[in-house]
């Protein structure tokens, strides 16, 4: 198998069909690897359109899942980022390539632990991981210009927008099986 071919039919074939046009997101997925973030387990499926388990009931989200998500968002590199859900850490390095710092949350001490592993394995410094239940927000670090919730929430709760700075915005999957929409809210004022 050559991988970059199969990373490029990936590109191609799934993330651009699925109207990922935007050429620095394009160019993130050739140079932050999937592959490499992904459970050795499941390699032979990094390119697959599917979710790929990360065991502890969590998933890694499809790839044009992934890429739409971070060329929704318009992330700039002054943006300060909450992603609620480290997971194997691909998001976070996706979205710390493109943003100032990333503040990643994660609930499974086990997932936390992967994603600091690979987000160090990769160099990438704008980052901090922190266990912990970000279900209703995480102040911590508030307000924050981009907010990515990498699993879906039955509600989204006010805790959220009410941490956005004007102008940032928030993606979510809010509903339950099997009615769920992705959500991407911008906040255009304080509180609106």
């Amino acid at each position: 198998m050559n991988i970059e071919e199969t990373r490029s039919n990936m590109v191609t074939q799934q993330i651009r069909t699925w109207y990922v046009l935007d050429d620095n997101v394009l160019d993130l997925l050739y140079k932050i690897k999937r592959e490499e973030f992904v459970p050795a387990e499941n390699q032979a499926v990094a390119f697959v359109d599917m979710e790929i388990p990360l065991g502890y009931g969590q998933v890694m989200l499809p790839p044009k899942m992934e890429a739409r998500i971070l060329q929704e968002l318009h992330v700039k590199k002054t943006d300060k980022i909450l992603e609620v859900g480290s997971g194997s850490g691909y998001m976070t390095a996706l979205l710390a390539e493109r943003g100032a710092h990333v503040y990643s949350v994660e609930i499974v001490p086990e997932l936390k632990s992967m994603a600091e592993n690979n987000i160090n394995r990769h160099g990438i410094t704008n980052v901090t991981i922190e266990q912990g239940d970000a279900a209703q927000g995480w102040p911590t670090y508030e307000p924050y210009d981009v907010i990515v919730l990498t699993a879906s929430t039955p509600v989204l709760p006010d805790a959220f927008q009410n941490s956005l700075n004007p102008g940032g915005r928030l993606f979510a999957i809010i509903g339950e099986d099997p009615v769920m929409e992705a959500t991407l809210i911008t906040c255009i004022a304080p509180g609106e």
